[in-house]
């Protein structure tokens, strides 16, 4: 049967020169607990054996000096908690980071101040791990030459919560199933969250803000996305929720406000004969509140509060055929019908047209127009009395009179 011994070492220096918590791990039995004081200690560490690592108090500080990653973890059951850790090297091919995890299980790393790192924390083959209440920044380049301040590859039946990535490039989920990230902040970053080739995870009451995307799915399936908010997403081509040939997804009460693109739909879903579900979600006050792009149909889009935005609906190609989706009940603040019965649907369909003479869709730069008095005018003019036959976009068939009514 396997024996856990435990065995608490504290150092009383207030800085370590050689690098004695090396030492201090090598010689450690499995199991053991090393409780560091305030200090800056040596980095580079390789942790091959299930331990504990936790900072007795404020300031234990783990310095990787500029060079490689700062903390190798090569065994399961290891815990890295309240530490400090700075310093590590910045080669993008060497993948160079505060923490690396590989081929491990059941660990943790909780609670740690991740700064000066070119990536933050990087997973590869882990399971049945968790990281929490981390506070993670990447070094001080360009937004595209930063790290990914969380990055899971083939790491599955994780639990990603309440960490803070701020200045970094990414966090990503690649080759990645069952995880679940829950209310983390991602502000300044790239992509916030993104995924591609995962399944069944579940994304539920994040906030990102000030990023270029907010999450972004792609070739993935069977995920829940629910109670997210995405607010802000920079730039002319900013995003909050995107979706790009995925299957079987659940998008439901998130709220997207502020963004150039509030939903991208791409060759979604991807699979024959299946369903993406967008429901209960609020968008609001985007340049364009759903845009669809190449074939993407099935689509179940209902009970959505579709309010303040430029366009409601964007097809940039006629493949998108927006009218085989199944709309309905969504609120439209722009819908023009009425509600004689009382029942809070309106009385005829809310039908979206496009019209020739909204430029904007072909040149993103006329927005800046938008609600000019010529723009104004041309729209009348081109709903009364159009030059050319107008582009059906979509219906719906139910659509809500009033909120909360």
């Amino acid at each position: 049967m396997f024996k856990v011994f435990f065995l608490i070492i504290i150092f009383f220096t207030s800085q370590v020169s050689a690098n004695v918590l090396q030492e201090a791990i090598d010689n450690a039995p499995e199991g053991s607990i090393l409780k560091l004081p305030a200090g800056v200690y040596k980095g580079n560490l390789i942790i091959n054996k299930p331990i504990t690592i936790i900072g007795k108090e404020d300031g234990a500080i783990i310095d990787g000096e500029g060079n490689g990653t700062v903390i190798i973890v090569k065994s399961s059951f290891v815990t890295l908690k309240n530490l400090k850790i700075v310093g590590s090297g910045a080669r993008h091919e060497n993948l160079d980071a505060a923490i690396k995890i590989t081929d491990a299980k059941q660990c943790e790393v909780s609670d740690c101040v991740i700064e000066d790192c070119l990536f933050g924390i990087d997973m590869q083959m882990v399971k049945n791990s968790i990281i929490s209440n981390n506070k993670i920044t990447s070094k001080n380049f360009d937004l595209g030459l930063k790290g990914d301040g969380l990055r899971l590859w083939y790491s599955n039946d994780n639990i990603v919560k309440k960490n803070s990535l701020i200045h970094s490039r990414d966090m990503v989920v690649w080759y990645s199933h069952g995880n679940t990230i829950e209310e983390n902040i991602g502000e300044y970053c790239r992509y916030s969250l993104h995924f591609m080739y995962a399944g069944k995870n579940n994304v539920i009451n994040n906030s990102y803000k000030y990023n270029s995307v907010g999450i972004f799915f792609m070739y993935s399936k069977d995920t829940i996305a629910t109670g997210n908010t995405i607010k802000s997403s920079l730039g002319a081509t900013g995003m909050g929720i995107g979706l790009k040939e995925v299957t079987n997804f659940t998008l439901k009460n998130n709220t997207v406000l502020y963004c150039a693109q509030g939903m991208y739909i791409d060759r979604s879903p991807f699979e024959p004969d299946t369903k993406n579900w967008i429901e209960d979600n609020k968008i609001l006050y985007n340049s364009e509140a759903l845009h669809f792009h190449s074939l993407s149909e099935d689509n179940i889009i209902k009970n959505n509060k579709i309010m303040g935005n430029i366009e409601d609906i964007v097809n940039d190609g006629g493949a998108s055929r927006t009218y085989n989706n199944d709309i309905s009940e969504n609120y439209w603040d722009n819908y023009e019908g009425f509600d004689k019965d009382g029942d809070n649907i309106g009385d005829t369909p809310h039908k979206v047209y496009r019209y020739a003479d909204q430029l904007w869709i072909y040149n993103p730069n006329v927005k800046f127009f938008y609600g000019s008095p010529v723009i104004s005018l041309l729209n009348f003019l081109a709903k009364l009395a159009p030059f050319s036959k107008p582009l059906f976009l979509l219906e719906d068939k139910k659509p809500i009179v009033k909120i909360g009514g």
